[in-house]
């Protein structure tokens, strides 16, 4: 199956834009985030316009519409992970707070002072920051996954590690920088053979290609919308029955509680027992929206289609005297090209671009240990979606040759 790529392109009002009279906007940068569809887009002013109410707390139509549309919205994601259960899919405002859910409730109701977690030296700033913090407070160790030259996990040195009888095991799925895509369903087999519980950060990974939790035998998966097509302010928590039954409320207030009194409560049923307070509702019916318009264009085919927009970006870049390419080759990544220009701030780049409209992210990315691995502060990114074209691979080249000329 291919992308009619015309009449995806339409769907996404955006893209029509011109950043300034004459100079049409080339979108490059989704890996941070990705343009949003008319079907996410209606479906959000449809809410706000004919069912904005609060949710689970009336009886009346309005109320009762908006409770409904928010649970419809958290079966179409569970639907679009294969989780097993809409009860396993937890709402929170993004990738970072569901990786800190699990850091705050699962982490500090079982780890103690010495217990190993194992994490990778490829990892955004959110999948190591709260183990910074859970170090500095209790004491567990912290080692990681070597990344090869190649931009790979070195997974002979993955499995030294599992010989310390880690208790965790947290890794990204794909790379924000590299592009990298793990091999999640070995690393988590290998991580419970040896008796440890598994995180996969799939921000990355769950608006690119198919990602079904069942089959990799994740115990957490986190995710974002604003990077699946949806909104901003929400993202996803999937965690297995049994762990999430026995962790502990993360949050406390409303709505996560079954009870209240002046000394005491019992808190709610899954999932409700980790969402306090009022949740984003519109943001919720946006997201289920992104997911079913994802699964209506098919994962296998934007996947397929990501892959051809990256090997032919990867073979136009290599041609510019003194770019830098890195990560691995096309076949062993996602759509992103981290680069780094001889004698040019990767800012200097982006801004270059986009005097020609073309959008790219300059930076460290949130991934500033990954760039001292490599040496360097920090490299420009163009990143691809479904939309993305080659003519836009085209104009990102033409206007890397504007830099190179403007700089000498």
């Amino acid at each position: 199956m291919t992308l009619d790529i015309n009449r995806i392109r339409q769907d996404f009002p955006i893209l029509d834009r011109e950043v300034r009279p004459g100079v049409p906007l080339v979108y490059l940068d989704s890996t941070a985030t990705a343009q949003k569809p008319v079907a996410v887009l209606s479906a959000m002013d449809d809410f706000y316009r004919r069912s904005n109410a609060n949710i689970h707390r009336g009886v009346h139509t309005l109320a009762e519409e908006a409770t409904t549309l928010y649970e419809q919205a958290r079966e179409a994601i569970a639907k679009f992970i294969n989780a097993a259960s809409p009860r396993q899919v937890i709402y929170t405002r993004n990738t970072t707070e569901s990786i800190n859910l699990v850091a705050y409730s699962w982490a500090r109701a079982n780890l103690k002072s010495g217990d190993l977690v194992i994490l990778t030296e490829m990892e955004h700033h959110s999948n190591l920051v709260p183990w910074h913090i859970l170090s500095a407070e209790r004491g567990i160790r912290l080692e990681f996954i070597p990344v090869t030259p190649d931009g790979l996990l070195d997974l002979a040195e993955y499995a030294k590690l599992l010989e310390q009888n880690p208790k965790l095991v947290s890794f990204t799925h794909m790379s924000n920088v590299l592009g990298t895509i793990n091999p999640a369903a070995e690393i988590i087999r290998l991580a419970h053979a040896a008796g440890a519980v598994t995180l996969l950060d799939g921000a990355q990974s769950v608006p690119h290609f198919k990602v079904d939790v069942q089959a990799l035998d994740v115990d957490f998966l986190a995710f974002s919308a604003h990077k699946m097509v949806g909104p901003t302010g929400i993202g996803v928590l999937y965690g297995k029955m049994a762990l999430l039954e026995a962790m502990p409320p993360f949050l406390g207030g409303g709505d996560m509680i079954k009870e209240v009194k002046l000394r005491s409560f019992r808190p709610n049923d899954l999932p409700y027992k980790f969402e306090a307070g009022t949740p984003a509702i519109a943001e919720a019916v946006g997201f289920g929206a992104a997911c079913s318009y994802l699964s209506s264009v098919g994962m296998e085919a934007i996947a397929a289609h990501e892959h051809e927009i990256t090997q032919y970006a990867l073979e136009r870049l290599e041609e510019i005297p003194g770019l830098k390419l890195f990560g691995p080759a096309a076949d062993k990544k996602g759509g992103v090209a981290a680069f780094t220009f001889d004698g040019v701030h990767p800012h200097d780049v982006a801004q270059i671009l986009d005097s020609v409209g073309v959008a790219i992210r300059a930076g460290h990315h949130c991934a500033q240990p990954l760039h001292e691995k490599f040496n360097i502060q920090a490299t420009s990114r163009a990143s691809f979606y479904l939309y993305s074209t080659k003519s836009e691979v085209d104009a990102l080249v033409e206007g890397l040759y504007k830099v190179k000329e403007y700089f000498g």
